[in-house]
């Protein structure tokens, strides 16, 4: 096998995901060959180079493991919470397999959520440049006009940078509405933060699908693994090399 970025490394040996793959890298906590390294460039071969993440020689995965969970409110998306808080790891009982999360959900929301060992994957459907759109369901305390409607599909200014356009549909037209909204980015709390734009707070929100994949009748801390049809299916879309897929495993 040849030489591959570090955090691409970590994150296809199921340890965590490329982005914080790059954080452990940059805090010195990653050797290879018995150094600290810190750069991002950083190249090695996993076939012979002995790496260790926190002081723990990495490995291929043994078996890639794809699993989809109905995240419950009030758990956080992390393998550990140092407030120790519930966490969305303790709903994968008897997986045998170390998985992560794909992206996240905050503690109040819940829905449709990906876990893996395939870090590959994971960073494509994360990565805004594939365009794979994840869709929630809102209930907000207040009706947008239609004038904050389009600006909202548009794209509004968070934290000094604008959105990326979005979908966004009526579904129930109450005092406090209901609405769908469709997103290809990820940024932390997002939707939340764009209705406060509009000075709207977002009372519940759940995820219901990402890309073609539906929660469907999932309930609340179930989970289940995806079909064999499903795997294939998102690799088509990413466009992933079916070859070096299969090499993995």
């Amino acid at each position: 096998m040849s030489s591959e970025r570090l955090q691409k490394i970590i994150s296809r040996a199921g340890i965590t995901s490329r982005r914080k793959a790059e954080e452990l890298i940059q805090e010195g906590l990653v050797k290879v060959n018995g150094k600290i390294v810190t750069e991002l460039g950083t190249k090695a071969d996993l076939s012979r180079d002995h790496i260790k993440v926190r002081g723990k020689l990495i490995h291929e995965p043994r078996n890639l493991v794809y699993l989809m969970l109905n995240k419950p409110r009030e758990c956080v998306t992390t393998l550990s919470d140092p407030e120790g808080r519930k966490t969305v790891m303790e709903y994968l009982r008897g997986v045998k397999e170390r998985v992560y999360p794909v992206g996240r959900l905050d503690y109040d929301s819940e829905g449709l959520l990906l876990l893996t060992n395939d870090g590959e994957m994971a960073n494509r459907i994360t990565h805004a440049k594939n365009d794979v759109a994840k869709y929630y369901i809102v209930k907000v305390n207040g009706v947008l006009s239609p004038e904050q409607e389009q600006a909202f599909r548009d794209g509004v200014p968070i934290l000094g940078r604008r959105t990326a356009p979005a979908g966004l549909k009526l579904i129930h037209r109450a005092k406090n509405p209901w609405y769908e909204v469709r997103l290809t980015e990820g940024r932390q709390n997002q939707i939340r933060l764009m209705f406060r734009h509009f000075a709207y707070m977002v009372e519940k929100l759940k995820r219901v699908r990402i890309g073609f994949l539906e929660l469907g009748k999932l309930k609340p801390g179930e989970h289940r693994s995806l079909t064999t049809r499903e795997i294939e299916r998102f690799r088509h879309v990413l466009k992933m090399n079916i070859r070096e897929t299969k090499e993995k495993k």
